[in-house]
């Protein structure tokens, strides 16, 4: 197991590397991450590369017996780079260019960004290729972060238009997916496509799509480039990751594609940032590990994880002591089985002054180093469960398609992509169940349960892969506004909604409404009553069955939740943004049915369930500042305790 800190040597006087080093033995290191931000250190002046320093660092790292995850320098330039070539600064949508001085600031699709790229990765790793103790190149650092996946010059909007081309082949198929007839936008040569730039009105959502799918195409076609590089020249013993950084449906590209290439998907963990009151919550915390985990299917890294407080401008909230350490034990509970920590010392000059450490620029070791010595010590005890593949009986399904769809035209002013995913997401986690979050793309015929939020994009191909999942006896939970439009972003024409998905649901949608504020809804026999808000379909059930209604005056003999069998399956759709209550009810009686393992705990008590060699063994994390009796153990304010599930006393 690899366990480390995230290390800046060059930040600081050389003389305190070694003791550095030093410490961080102490602490349980037995690798660091270096070099993703050092191109001008290596590269001071064109074509004149240096790369004594880190020699240095390397074989002080090495007679500690210490490993090295070494970036490719790519997220910062060097200022003689934007001087001799300004092209390759990207372009915001209002025509200005990003000037040096942050980071990630380049255009992806810059011929002389990539030509420049491409010479400092292959004389990077050729000339640490031999290096044993350099294990992983780690390629660029979070692409798409910050805003860094948007870029509106002219290098983009050629190649934006070449894109097109290449993919509707003549102008006339544009014309006609598009229905640019519709405000006379219809176009005779590529040539005159624009880019969605601020226009009046609104841009055509087909328009919008595509260029989503450009930027993700040409982020992944960037990442490729130096991945390739690196796997042409690197030693057999290095391998290739990439760290994701959070808000991965706010960003213009798929992660899959990328996870594709990579030896395996790392992740920079931050349930708390500058500017935040409080942490997010630990469903979504949970969630976004259930994604890393399931762009590849199977366990990942993370090689930055927080420990302080973080904050460029604004500081965010400070984790109480044992919560970061105790964030640390969700992700392994997870799927993470790697794991580096950020960063070993904060810094006390430029943009990171406020992104705290384990250590901060006093240099004293405090309660965050004696948190990440314990908790080192304690999770190699068990490394072999961590390493153990994670099995999932639910998966929440995605579609970038459909979420670039809905920041496109959200629809709702509540609307909330992430939200609506967790919605569906959160009354499982609260029953402590193991779950995957993976894309449409992939195959899900293993699993009992599939929750697909708010999929409006969903084509005859898609709509066949769900019927045969049902009809073979699984469960699918759909939201609303499922299944209202093609892969062209347009609406079905000639079709009821939920349109190809009708069948399956047993329902026809007669109105559908905005919501701004909170309607009522009932059971069928009016026992219960909850809330629903952001969006309501107003449903005819012919097949399915009616869980919930609608109170109000026009629409109280319309559902609101129903249930269709179909084949040997049955099919919710959840037709408005129902309350959390209503939903544990029905997803714990649908997980009952298929008799799937779970555990009924407090709320802030997340009891995740792991298997190894047919043991069971459970990783419990008091999210709550306040202690939590359970089974008769005492779980201290943000601990976590790892245990065999028969040593838990369950009465």
């Amino acid at each position: 197991m690899y366990l480390g800190v995230d290390y800046y040597p060059e930040h600081w006087d050389e003389k305190l590397i070694d003791n550095d080093l030093d410490r961080m033995k102490n602490m349980g290191c037995n690798i660091i991450r270096i070099g993703e931000f050092a191109w001008h250190l290596i590269e001071r002046k064109e074509g004149k590369y240096d790369f004594s320093f880190f020699d240095k660092v390397i074989e002080k790292a090495k007679n500690k017996n210490i490993k090295i995850m070494f970036g490719t320098p790519t997220a910062t330039f060097p200022a003689w780079l934007a001087k001799k070539a300004p092209s390759i600064l990207s372009e915001n949508e209002f025509g200005h260019k990003r000037v040096f001085g942050g980071r990630r600031q380049y255009c992806f699709n810059s011929d002389t960004y990539i030509n420049y790229t491409k010479k400092i990765v292959e004389r990077l790793v050729n000339h640490y290729k031999d290096e044993k103790d350099i294990i992983v190149w780690q390629i660029d650092n979070e692409f798409g972060h910050e805003g860094s996946d948007m870029c509106y010059c002219t290098n983009c909007h050629k190649k934006f238009q070449t894109f097109l081309k290449n993919k509707y082949e003549n102008i006339d198929n544009l014309n006609k997916g598009y229905g640019t007839i519709f405000w006379g936008q219809t176009y005779n040569e590529f040539c005159e496509i624009p880019i969605p730039k601020p226009t009046i009105t609104t841009h055509n959502p087909s328009l919008k799509l595509d260029w989503s799918r450009f930027r993700s195409y040409s982020i992944n076609k960037f990442a490729e480039i130096q991945i390739d590089i690196v796997d042409n020249l690197k030693g057999d013993h290095q391998s290739i990751t990439h760290n994701l950084p959070g808000g991965f449906f706010d960003k213009a590209y798929d992660q899959n594609i990328l996870a594709e290439q990579l030896d395996f998907v790392s992740y920079d963990n931050y349930p708390v940032w500058g500017g935040l009151k409080e942490p997010i919550e630990p469903a979504e915390i949970a969630m976004n590990h259930d994604y890393v985990r399931g762009l590849k299917n199977k366990n990942y890294w993370i090689v930055e994880e927080l420990m302080g407080a973080q904050g460029h401008n604004v500081i965010g909230y400070l984790p109480r002591p044992n919560q970061a350490k105790m964030w640390a034990y969700q992700a392994m509970a997870h799927g993470c089985e790697n794991m580096l920590f950020f960063r070993w010392r904060g810094m006390n000059k430029g943009a990171e002054q406020f992104c705290y450490g384990i250590i901060d620029t006093d240099n004293k070791e405090k309660r965050k180093y004696k948190e990440v010595n314990e908790f080192m010590t304690d999770i190699k005890k068990y490394e072999d469960i961590i390493k153990s593949p994670i099995k999932s009986d639910i998966a929440i399904l995605y579609d970038f398609d459909n979420t670039w769809s809905w920041k496109g035209q959200k629809q709702s002013i509540m609307f909330d992509f992430t939200t609506e995913l967790m919605r569906l997401y959160k009354p499982f986690y609260n029953l402590n169940l193991n779950i995957d979050v993976i894309d449409i793309k992939k195959d899900f015929k293993k699993y009992k349960v599939l929750a697909i939020p708010v999929m409006q994009i969903i084509d005859e191909k898609l709509k066949m892969k769900i019927e045969q999942f049902v009809k073979g006896g699984g469960t699918v939970i759909f939201s609303f506004r499922s299944g209202i439009k093609d892969r062209n972003n347009n609406l079905y024409f000639g079709l009821e909604n939920p349109c190809l998905i009708k069948e399956l649901t047993g329902i026809t949608i007669d109105d559908s409404e905005s919501l701004q504020e909170d309607v009522e809804i009932s059971s069928f026999d009016k026992r219960y009553k909850g809330k629903a808000n952001v969006w309501r379909d107003i449903i005819t059930n012919y097949s399915a069955e009616i869980l919930y209604k609608y109170t109000d005056d026009f629409y109280s003999d319309k559902a609101c939740i129903t249930k269709n069998k179909f084949g040997k399956g049955n099919v919710y759709y959840i037709g408005a943004g129902v309350d959390e209550d209503i939903l544990s009810e029905i997803f714990k009686e649908i997980i009952q049915k298929y008799d799937i393992d779970h555990i009924d705990s407090p709320r802030e008590l997340e009891v995740y369930i792991r298997y190894y060699k047919d043991k069971k063994w459970l990783f419990i994390n008091n999210h709550s500042d306040k202690k939590i009796e359970y089974k008769n153990v005492i779980i201290e304010p943000y601990e976590s305790i790892i245990k065999k599930y028969e040593f838990i006393e369950w009465k």
